[in-house]
């Protein structure tokens, strides 16, 4: 599977379960470990494991391997790593705390998604 079409899954998967301020960053010029960044916010704990649990279950039935995902089971930020995607997925009190966007300031953005 490539890059755009693996990063085109996990958006539907985030936009299924109504993840709120999605930003996918173009990093392949900038590091080797992956091409895309996905970041989103869940509402609550519960909905940022619902999220990734979905990103997961669609990754793996479109072929996707899945690097696994880090974080607590109860946990304000969860990573799932798809190889080409990284996904993190956070509550948005986190998410304005570790500001990812800022430091990947200078990765191209290829647009935002999500509802508030």
């Amino acid at each position: 599977m490539n890059a755009d079409t693996l990063k085109n899954t996990v958006l539907n998967a985030l936009d299924d379960l109504k993840a709120r301020d999605v930003t996918v960053m173009d990093v392949s010029d900038r590091t080797s470990v992956t091409d895309y960044m996905v970041l989103a916010s869940g509402t609550s704990n519960r909905h940022v494991r619902s999220l990734v649990d979905e990103v997961t279950r669609q990754a793996k039935a479109a072929g996707a391997r899945t690097g696994g995902v880090e974080g607590g089971e109860v946990s304000d930020w969860l990573l799932v790593d798809l190889g080409d995607v990284v996904v993190h997925v956070m509550t948005p009190a986190t998410r304005e705390f570790y500001d990812l966007e800022r430091l990947w300031r200078d990765a191209p953005t290829l647009g935002a998604a999500g509802g508030d």
